[in-house]
């Protein structure tokens, strides 16, 4: 499912009412109808009480449509505008002025306690105040309808995105609704779908608004959810080269579990032979952990790191297999830096690049736009910081232009990892990632999805695939694990021994949970 910024929707409504001649009063009938039937679905509708708080601006008119059609299915509506209504327009005025003949009850708000009133008295509360307009931080008495609405302790439904959420970036603009149930119109929009708007939108939907399915799906609209894509069928007389033959360079004196954990995952997942080159003095407790694993011993640093010396060997090694992973656990050293830099540059192979070695690149990024195999990158974002030259809350502020444009630059496929995790190809697409939780917010993490990703490679996937199902596996290997153990408590080895179970459900093609494809169709 394709998701739009602000402004791409604002583009595609003037394109159905321009090139294909569907009138801007029949988008808002939809969208009203739209939330009217979720309620009806949801909460129920005739003989429940229903506020209606509405604002100015198109948004407020998909609430005057809300309210009308609730009135006609026998509900009890009491509308309350906040704002100055000579600043309706086009069909929200229309459909403010078609109300006013109807027997509903209308309020302009001037103070909170009427207001406070109202919501006391009624059973669902529905949210249509400021939409995906708003830019700058919510004040005055906008502020306290909203945190009214959020004290009241009523079902909330909001229209398009909870007020005082960003549309584009999901950002809290000082104070936001908490919704129980969104419904977004035309496409979700960036902002629903992204943390921490995601998490006030509660259960989403999206009403197509009747446009048509070429607009919706056109290439041109770059972000979407990362949904689940097929993957290969194992070979039943396959052996073990055939699902993938994968060289993780990686550890050092104090790192022993990020090799470990990378190396095994992508066995876990479905890779066929995992060969780790290691500092050799950790090597025989790695194979305590893990014996499926071929070990290559390294030369170390004085300090426990692969030593500069082992280029060579390791260049001559990789030329063998079929995918690198660099960086786990690799260390500061500054010997194991210029070897991860080196051989960067010199490896002819698909590369990922992850913690240590990611580290490594940001001094010499040429290092990356210069390679001619996929590169790989998964940054957490401290480390996309240091990619950009940004800040941490810059990245933060706009994750999807940040991840956006460094993958252009440096010609990349980049993993932005966090709550629902961004992919980023460099043709410019971008990909929501909706599996995973909280709890996978621990060290280690980051190492099973390494191997996960590699896996996905071996199994057959060309790499954006792969980098995609990578992601989607270990956000559902996850959620198991998280299901069986809860989120506090959750360790990167509780997720490496979930990724069989999630290969097995992704294999099985179970029906998704809703969190994973995005908003349900309304």
């Amino acid at each position: 499912m394709k998701v739009s910024s602000i402004e791409e929707m604002r583009a595609l409504d003037r394109e159905a009412i321009e090139a294909f001649g569907i009138p801007e009063d029949l988008l808002m009938e939809n969208a009203g109808e739209a939330a009217r039937a979720v309620l009806g679905r949801e909460v129920g509708v005739a003989g429940k009480s229903f506020v209606v708080v509405c604002g100015v601006g198109n948004n407020g008119g998909d609430g005057f449509v809300v309210a009308r059609r609730l009135h006609a299915d026998g509900a009890a509506v009491n509308v309350v505008v906040v704002g100055d209504e000579n600043r309706l327009r086009g069909p929200a005025m229309k459909n403010r002025q078609t109300l006013s003949r109807l027997p509903v009850k209308v309020d302009t708000l001037k103070e909170i306690d009427p207001l406070a009133a109202d919501l006391a008295a009624c059973d669902v509360v529905v949210d249509a105040l400021l939409g995906t307009g708003l830019s700058r931080p919510v004040a005055g008495l906008q502020r306290e309808v909203i945190e009214h609405i959020n004290d009241s302790g009523k079902t909330v439904l909001s229209l398009d995105v909870p007020s005082g959420i960003h549309g584009d970036t999901g950002a809290v603009m000082s104070v936001a609704v908490r919704a129980d149930l969104t419904v977004t119109f035309g496409l979700p929009k960036r902002g629903n779908l992204l943390w921490p708007g995601f998490g006030h939108c509660g259960k989403l939907y999206v009403s197509p608004l009747s446009f048509p399915p070429s607009m919706i799906e056109a290439a041109d609209l770059q972000v979407a959810v990362n949904d689940p894509l097929p993957l290969p069928p194992r070979d039943p007389q396959g052996h073990k080269g055939t699902f993938g033959d994968a060289l993780f360079i990686a550890g050092a004196g104090s790192y022993f579990g990020a090799p470990y954990l990378a190396a095994l995952s992508f066995l876990k997942a479905g890779g066929g032979y995992a060969r780790l080159a290691a500092p050799a003095a950790m090597t025989p407790f790695l194979a305590i952990q893990g014996s499926e694993i071929v070990f290559v011993p390294q030369q170390e640093t004085p300090a426990g790191s692969i030593g500069i010396g082992n280029k060579a060997a390791l260049l001559d090694l990789a030329a063998g297999v079929d995918f690198v992973v660099l960086g786990p656990g690799l260390s500061l050293d500054a010997e194991s830096q210029q070897l991860a830099r080196e051989l960067a540059a010199e490896l002819s192979k698909p590369l990922l690049i992850d913690g240590d070695g990611i580290t490594a690149m940001c001094g010499e990024p040429s290092i990356l736009a210069n390679r001619q195999q996929p590169t790989i990158l998964t940054p957490h974002t401290g480390e996309m910081a240091r990619l950009t030259g940004r800040s941490a809350n810059e990245v933060e502020a706009d994750r999807i232009a940040a991840v956006q444009e460094t993958a252009a630059r440096l010609r990349a496929l980049i993993v932005l990892k966090g709550a629902h995790s961004l992919i980023a190809t460099p043709d410019g697409r971008v990909f929501i990632n909706l599996s995973g939780n909280s709890g996978m917010a621990t060290p280690g993490s980051g190492d099973v999805l390494t191997g996960a990703i590699a896996a996905m490679f071996g199994l057959g996937l060309a790499i954006p695939g792969a980098v995609r199902m990578g992601v989607f596996v270990h956000g559902v290997a996850g959620d198991l694990a998280a299901a069986e153990t809860g989120a506090d408590g959750l360790v990167a080895s509780d997720i490496l021994r979930a990724l069989p179970a999630a290969m097995r459900q992704v294999r099985g093609g179970k029906p998704w949970d809703e969190r994973y494809t995005g908003p349900q169709i309304v």
